[in-house]
């Protein structure tokens, strides 16, 4: 029964059930696949734990980035009006629906040592960014910024513009109405912008693997060790799979109240 007291028509009723299923059949048929009796054995073979660690240092480095370049560009997209400010919200959203390996593509052609940005930087400071650890970072930060800044500046454009305007009246001045008052105001919004960027950023593939290569304990994060284990040790690519689908699984139920409430605003 629905809240009016009438019942949804079946048709309706059987897509929706096929769409859930179709969800979570996959999710039924990993965990049927999950060897239980050596999935901590799995989860600390060397390998497990390099690449573990290495997700967690490049993931988090990744958030960092996104919220230290995204705060400031959120707020410039939600307050400042200036011409050409949907171009550069599309070049944010870009990420968003470019195929990853098309993303890692347009990193090489900009930070490869012959790129556009690359070459200067190996040449005047001797810095190498692709088949790094900073080069994941990087590639991890083109695909994480996004979900932080939309976050963020939705965030920034529900909130009532008043009460900066009266703290900057009572003396605050820009920079000090920000922190006091906007900042609080936004907060919610900046953690749950972040916790989405860092998830992105742990499930990072396709850029990564184009941009800074596979390579042990440098740039081989979880993603790539599962993609790289399927072949030699199934067992073990199934047990790192289930610690992504955990992660991804607890944002999503830990944010969802707050996408349902800026879909309702």
């Amino acid at each position: 029964m629905t809240a009016t007291g009438r019942r949804p028509p079946a048709p309706v009723v059987a897509a929706a059930a096929v769409a859930v299923a179709f969800f979570l059949l996959p999710l039924l048929g990993l965990l049927r696949r999950v060897e239980w009796s050596s999935l901590l054995d799995d989860l600390c073979s060397p390998d497990a734990r390099s690449a573990i660690r290495l997700s967690l240092v490049c993931s988090l480095s990744a958030t960092g980035l996104s919220v230290l370049f995204g705060l400031p560009l959120a707020w410039v997209l939600a307050r400042v009006p200036f011409r050409g400010r949907s171009f550069v919200r599309g070049l944010v959203l870009l990420p968003l629906v470019l195929p990853p390996v098309v993303g890692g593509v347009a990193l090489l052609s900009a930070f490869s040592r012959r790129g556009l940005v690359g070459s200067w930087l190996y040449d005047w400071f001797g810095v190498q960014l692709t088949f790094t650890t900073a080069g994941a970072i990087l590639a991890e930060t083109f695909v994480a910024l996004p979900f932080f800044v939309i976050t963020v500046e939705a965030g920034l454009r529900s909130t009532d513009r008043r009460y900066e305007d009266a703290a900057t009246t009572l003396g605050a001045g820009g920079g000090g109405a920000f922190r006091r008052v906007t900042l609080p105001l936004v907060a919610p919004s900046v953690v749950a912008g972040a916790v989405l960027a860092w998830a992105r950023a742990l499930g990072e593939f396709g850029a990564t693997i184009t941009f800074a290569g596979n390579i042990v304990g440098r740039t081989r994060t979880l993603p790539l060790a599962v993609y790289l284990q399927l072949e030699s040790r199934p067992e073990a690519a199934v047990a790192l799979s289930l610690v992504l689908l955990v992660v991804s699984l607890t944002v999503i139920v830990a944010l969802r109240d707050r996408w349902l409430s800026g879909a309702v605003s």
